[in-house]
C-alpha cells in the first residue's frame, strides 16, 4: 500500500507533530506511514482523510 500522506501534509503546512496530535497518534507513527513502513488501521485511515478532506482512497492506493 503506498500513501500521499507527506504530500497532503506538506499541502496543508503541517508539521509530523501537528498531524499526529490532530489524529492522535505519535509523530513516529507519522514516520513510518510517509515511508511506507506501516499500514495503517482502517480507523486511522478514516482520521488522516478527515484531516485532509479526501477520501481514503484519495490518500492510500491499494497496488
Amino acid at each position: 500500500m503506498n500513501n500521499r500522506i507527506k504530500e497532503f501534509r506538506a499541502r496543508f503546512g503541517l508539521t509530523q507533530q501537528e498531524l499526529a496530535d490532530k489524529v492522535h497518534v505519535r509523530r513516529e507513527t507519522i514516520v513510518f506511514l510517509e515511508q511506507n513502513k506501516y499500514n495503517p488501521s482502517l480507523l486511522l485511515a478514516y482520521h488522516l482523510a478527515r484531516v485532509f478532506d479526501v477520501t481514503i482512497e484519495e490518500l492510500f492506493s491499494f497496488d
